[in-house]
């Protein structure tokens, strides 16, 4: 029985190691990283307040068909832009309508945003994104802007609406990278609900318990217990 129990030991430890030696390795640093510089915070312009406008034209005058089901104020090369339906662009003082926002609109949105000191290096335009992009799930088309960084920044402006979308940058994408293994969603790195981790999570509770078991089988002061009972 004990050889039986150290073996399913031994295999199961062999094959769940790895696994456990990342979930470990992740954990620490998950534990030991600041969450709100994972997030960018200290590259950005933490005390930027979108402008205060006046004089704006009713949206009910500006003819959509459809109607008016949502509607945000945006502030675009300082000027007030009504972003209607989550799919159009309206400028809020005229009533015409843009499609999408050009590199010097989105230059000086990511400028309002992050930090004076940064310095542009290029911008560029994504249409697309896959699974394991770094701006995965989020609004496209987008700008790119680079910085000169030894962290290699990057903050992504939205072209549709005009809106700052999120940076990132080298700790970013290891945390981002032990996630996935911490998670062992290698599709799209963000579903903790995989058959994979439930598989392997069942399999390390199962190594947990054989160890223990061995333990109990294997200690002599158990078995002296036992032996005093009887």
């Amino acid at each position: 029985m004990k050889k039986k129990i150290r073996k399913i030991h031994r295999y199961l430890g062999i094959f769940i190691g790895l696994q456990f030696i990342m979930w470990t390795v992740s954990g620490l640093y998950f534990s030991w990283t600041d969450i709100d510089q994972i997030h960018g915070d200290n590259f950005r312009n933490l005390n930027y307040k979108p402008k205060s406008f006046n004089k704006l034209i009713s949206p009910s005058k500006l003819n959509i068909v459809s109607g008016v089901n949502s509607i945000e104020l945006k502030e675009i090369d300082n000027q007030p832009f009504y972003w209607i339906n989550k799919n159009s662009l309206y400028n809020a003082t005229t009533g015409h309508l843009k499609n999408g926002i050009t590199v010097n609109e989105a230059l000086s949105i990511a400028k309002k945003h992050m930090l004076k000191k940064l310095i542009v290096k290029d911008i560029k335009l994504i249409t697309q994104t896959d699974k394991h992009h770094e701006y995965r799930e989020k609004l496209l088309p987008a700008y790119v802007i680079s910085y000169n960084h030894k962290e290699n920044i990057k903050a992504y402006v939205s072209i549709s609406d005009g809106s700052f979308q999120t940076v990132r940058h080298r700790n970013w994408r290891w945390f981002d990278f032990l996630w996935m293994t911490h998670t062992m969603d290698y599709q799209g790195r963000d579903n903790f609900n995989t058959i994979v981790l439930r598989v392997f999570s069942l399999l390390g509770l199962l190594t947990v318990l054989s160890g223990f078991v061995l333990w109990f089988t294997s200690s002599k002061t158990i078995r002296k217990l036992i032996k005093n009972k009887k």
